[in-house]
């Protein structure tokens, strides 16, 4: 980065580690008390609040970030996130996404089109595309939404307090309800009521601790 907004920056409040690996368009906002780390690209209108850290190797691109959150080894676009969430290594959010606050993104977790609600975590090689997830959910390894149906794109929605196992395939559109539960390797093709967990390929009912 050019030395003048270097030294602009670091008289605001920003420290930034390495500045001949750093670039930062003039468009994009930081506050103070953000860190920068070395190997870091912040095109377009990025909005990055105080006390988030940023990098290294990160690349941002139109994100809004709240405060004290945390992006390293990632790259992503066209999103919002919420305060206190820690985004990567290895992470990518493409368009339209939405963070709300507490939120652990993991090492290869690709986002696309989807809102997640405050708390959750999806902490391990999943891709979440076109979907809805609510409060305080756990997404385990290897769970994909699979999307598309070869011609159109459909929506997956999951409740609060959910909890997808590992390998779970989520055939959209479906709807997983507050508090439902999927075993590690399960394929769901229809909708699961709340408290109700299901198991198999295709998953089935396997307990339901709420109303069917």
């Amino acid at each position: 980065m050019e030395l003048e907004q270097y030294k602009r920056m670091s008289v605001a409040g920003i420290d930034i580690d390495d500045q001949t690996s750093t670039f930062i368009d003039h468009s994009s906002k930081i506050s103070s008390g953000v860190r920068i780390l070395p190997n870091t690209i912040i095109k377009g209108d990025c909005i990055i609040e105080s006390d988030c850290v940023i990098g290294p190797n990160t690349f941002l691109k139109d994100v809004i970030i709240a405060s004290g959150t945390k992006v390293e080894f990632s790259h992503l676009q066209n999103s919002s996130i919420g305060q206190f969430c820690t985004i990567g290594p290895f992470a990518r959010m493409r368009q339209n996404c939405r963070l709300h606050d507490k939120v652990s993104i993991g090492n290869f977790v690709e986002l696309k089109d989807s809102e997640i609600g405050s708390g959750t975590k999806i902490s391990h090689y999943s891709y979440v595309g076109d979907s809805t997830v609510g409060t305080d959910v756990n997404i385990g390894a290897g769970t994909i939404t699979c999307n598309f149906d070869g011609e159109n794109k459909h929506m997956t929605r999951i409740g609060n307090n959910a909890f997808i196992g590992s390998g779970t395939m989520l055939i959209a559109p479906v709807s997983i309800g507050p508090g439902a539960k999927t075993g590690a390797g399960s394929v769901v093709t229809h909708d699961v009521n709340k408290g109700v967990t299901v198991v198999g390929n295709p998953a089935k009912i396997l307990h339901n601790s709420g109303n069917l």
